[in-house]
């Protein structure tokens, strides 16, 4: 089974977060998702089981 990955978004320059994400191997593609990160700090893709969390000490900066 194969095993999600755990990401971490800085606020400052990885948002609006999509997956999946500009470093996603083209072999594991699925249909593009934004996701609200903002609300909760983490949030899990919907497709793939890919999780995202904002880093320790980071904040959205213009969004």
């Amino acid at each position: 089974m194969d095993q999600a990955k755990l990401i971490e978004i800085d606020g400052h320059r990885d948002l609006p977060l999509q997956c999946p994400n500009k470093k996603s191997p083209a072999w594991s593609s699925h249909p593009r998702v934004f996701l609200d990160i903002l609300s909760t700090g983490h949030v899990k893709c919907p497709y793939c089981g890919t999780e995202y969390r904002l880093k320790p000490g980071t904040a959205p900066s213009g969004h």
